[in-house]
């Protein structure tokens, strides 16, 4: 038996186990980029059109500090633009996702040693964790080729292999990642920091033109310098195997230094006692969901800012093209395009709101199918007290992340308009009312926990069809509907619309429905830990 000895048959366990997972990760991204080639193909059908578009974006500083710059003037061009930040760090997060489930979640769980006990080498977990990745980026490479295929074959492939390149580049980080912490949460934490760094590297590159070097040291910034559908500069791509390699060789040598279940880092010990804080349900779901709210909070705050500088130039940005505008009032009212843009943009940041309280949510799952529930239970604390602590901070961490957002839009938007006061009401107008919509989503999850949960992570499907029904359901001119499927569809389109009480009174009291009936289910049902 060598180091890397049934590597073969924890990489099917792995794809088995995620048959699900990967193939709608996949579709949802190639569904993205799809839908961007359809809408700038329909919206700027000329040269001279995107032309006048493209000086827009390129004279916008928070456009460039979000998206970059734009390369090329084809509509491949403008497609790949769009999707090479945000669609590339969703790659980067799906990979350091599956990193971190099949290698050190395993291991925390304790499912690795029972495996480890056969004949399986050192290595062969966390390689075949990284050939699980690998093949979820070439999954979603291939679908990405497929979708910009007609714009141009050397375009679409130099845009595909830079989405498995940004993949595999993760996939290695996450690989050291998973020596580092004994907790699968803080590898996780530790991935999604890195990239946090890559983004926000690329970010102050894009926006300083005397800055522009920097975009060589992130790996999203690698992505962008490949400029598909206009020099196509596939060298690139040895910047990101020149990476790879070292860290995945680190990842093998951290493996064989450390203990099963240990990590390099070692954890800091805690108190002899617990703080008056933690004696109760509420302050032991506080300390365990706070990092992440943080971590929403910061993130959507400077998508905030960035949101508040491009709102003053959005007729810029648009340009001459009347479809453009059709489509923005469309999803944002029919007022003003400044106001309809803000009421689009406070719909994308409802949808992030409602991500981040599903998450919240399904720690309740986290926490049972982990078993550290029953010895809380085998004490005073009641079933509905416990879930309670949970579903308060996930109900309001919503609230608050729309509140921190909402304040960052206003404060920019009205410092480079000369009104702050006036646009930070119509701001957080904007992004408060999004809060019911959000919550509804929240309560899908507790109602799935109570009374299906086996179905609980169903509740990330929801989330993913309203996500698609907002990103989609406009620019693709459906019927209405079905975009009523979507709470969102039902909040007021402010500023601009009429604030109406009625929609946000139902979709609050469907919030009570839904949570009273997973709170009663989880009362009656049996502890579970499958």
């Amino acid at each position: 038996m060598n180091a890397f000895t049934g590597t073969g048959a924890l990489l099917r366990l792995a794809l088995r186990r995620d048959r699900i997972m990967i193939p709608v990760w996949a579709l949802v991204l190639w569904s993205l980029a799809l839908s961007t080639v359809s809408s700038y193909a329909g919206l700027y059908d000329t040269e001279a059109e995107r032309l006048s578009f493209i000086r827009g974006i390129n004279a916008n500083t928070s456009t460039l500090a979000f998206y970059g710059p734009v390369h090329g003037a084809s509509v491949g061009a403008l497609s790949a633009w769009r999707l090479g930040t945000a669609l590339a760090a969703m790659v980067a997060v799906m990979t350091v996702l599956l990193v971190v489930r099949h290698s050190r979640a395993e291991e925390e769980d304790g499912r690795l040693e029972l495996v480890g006990a056969g004949v399986v080498g050192r290595r062969a977990p966390l390689t075949a964790a990284l050939l699980a990745a690998l093949v979820a980026d070439a999954l979603v490479a291939l679908l990405g080729f497929v979708a910009l295929a007609g714009q141009g074959v050397a375009g679409a492939l130099a845009f595909a292999l830079g989405w498995f390149a940004l993949g595999a580049v993760f996939a290695a980080v996450a690989a050291v990642c998973v020596q580092l912490s004994e907790s699968a949460r803080t590898a996780r934490l530790l991935g999604f920091a890195v990239l946090g760094a890559a983004f926000l590297v690329r970010t102050v590159a894009d926006a300083s033109e005397s800055a522009r070097w920097l975009s060589w040291l992130s790996p999203i910034g690698w992505n962008q310098q490949l400029r598909p559908f206009d020099e196509d500069r596939l060298w690139v791509l040895a910047l990101s195997a020149a990476l790879v390699v070292p860290l995945v060789g680190v990842g093998y040598a951290l493996t064989g230094r450390r203990d099963l279940g240990a990590g390099m880092l070692a954890p800091r010990l805690g108190p002899a006692s617990a703080g008056r804080g933690l004696r109760g349900a509420l302050g032991l779901a506080w300390r365990l969901q706070r990092g992440m709210l943080l971590a929403w909070a910061v993130g959507l705050t400077l998508y905030g800012v960035i949101m508040g500088g491009v709102l003053e130039g959005v007729d810029d940005l648009v340009g001459d093209s009347p479809e453009t505008r059709e489509i923005i009032q469309r999803m944002g009212g029919q007022q003003g395009l400044t106001d309809a843009f803000l009421s689009t943009a406070a719909g994308m940041l409802g949808a992030f709101a409602a991500v981040y309280g599903v998450q919240a949510a399904l720690r309740l799952r986290g926490e049972e199918g982990a078993q550290r529930l029953e010895p809380l239970l085998a004490l005073s604390l009641g079933r509905v007290r416990w879930a309670a602590g949970h579903l308060l901070i996930a109900l309001a961490g919503v609230a608050v992340i729309l509140l921190t957002t909402g304040l960052a839009i206003g404060v920019v938007h009205g410092l480079t308009a000369g009104d702050v006061p006036g646009r930070l009401g119509d701001a957080l107008g904007a992004v408060l009312v999004q809060a019911p919509a959000a919550w509804v989503t929240t309560a899908v999850a507790v109602a799935l926990f109570g009374l299906l949960p086996r179905l609980s992570y169903a509740a990330w499907g929801v989330v993913g069809a309203f996500l698609l029904l907002g990103l989609l359901g406009p620019a693709l001119n459906l019927h209405q509907a079905v975009l009523d499927v979507s709470p969102f569809t039902h909040t007021p389109k402010l500023p601009g619309a009429e604030l109406t009480a009625t929609p946000l009174v139902v979709m609050t009291a469907v919030v009570a429905v839904l949570v009273a009936a997973g709170l009663a289910g989880f009362r009656r049902r049996d502890i579970t830990t499958s």
